[in-house]
């Protein structure tokens, strides 16, 4: 028998003291989400060093800076800001982009990269114990696929170096854990009503809305997208 298959039964607690049998520390891929929240919630007791990092869609949003200052502050850690694989990958397909830029990005030769890669390099400049498991927020509640995925391969991943400690929890367990925690949600909730994800009209149209100073940001780098907010406001007046 496989250590997937071994891992498939395990409750997400128990998933925990299975990692924490392998490593003394464990990565963590923190969105600023509530699941990604859950989850430093269960590991932090549990190892001796979590490394939160986080992985940006557009460098320097002033509300996701605000919200990871507060997680830096209130869970006592440095979260690693990084970029998310899909920027790399807006930016090489030329998305929301003029003409003139296109040339400029081609000659900057971005290199497309994978979560897997983020974690190696993570793990080559801090000095952790090579092909350490990551955490993430993953749960099973969160869509039918997910749950099929966890009980076909179970909460931890060797190939993907990824473990959910929080895959079995529910909404009412996610309340709870924050009550007891006192620990708040971040802006995205309020806006969105989920946290910051895309490029598409439902997050960028609040985000002019509510947050004119991001939006300018997210011009900046894909300055095409005005368009899209232009034609939804010309249609709907």
């Amino acid at each position: 028998m496989g250590r997937d298959a071994v891992t498939q039964a395990l409750s997400g607690e128990e998933t925990i003291k299975a990692v924490r049998k392998r490593q003394s520390e464990t990565l963590l891929a923190f969105s600023t989400g509530k699941d990604a929240i859950a989850a430093m919630l269960a590991i932090q007791p549990h190892f001796d060093a979590v490394h939160p990092y986080y992985l940006y869609l557009v460098p320097g949003l002033e509300f996701v800076e605000e919200s990871i200052d507060y997680y830096e502050r209130f869970f006592g850690v440095q979260i690693k800001r990084l970029p998310h694989p899909s920027l790399h990958r807006w930016l090489n397909n030329f998305i929301f982009q003029p003409p003139e830029r296109c040339r400029v990005i081609e000659q900057a030769g971005l290199p497309n990269f994978e979560y897997t890669d983020i974690q190696a390099a993570i793990v080559r400049s801090e000095g952790l114990q090579q092909n350490m498991l990551v955490a993430d927020g993953v749960r099973a509640a969160d869509s039918p696929m997910r749950r099929i995925a966890i009980m076909t391969h179970g909460p931890v991943s060797y190939k993907q170096l990824r473990f959910h400690p929080v895959w079995d929890w529910k909404k009412a367990d996610l309340i709870a854990a924050f009550k007891k925690a006192n620990v708040r949600l971040p802006i995205d909730y309020k806006i969105w009503g989920r946290s910051f994800d895309g490029l598409d009209l439902r997050f960028i149209l609040p985000l002019k809305k509510h947050l004119p100073r991001d939006y300018q940001k997210v011009l900046d780098w894909f300055p095409l997208i005005e368009l899209e907010v232009f034609r939804w406001e010309k249609a709907h007046g």
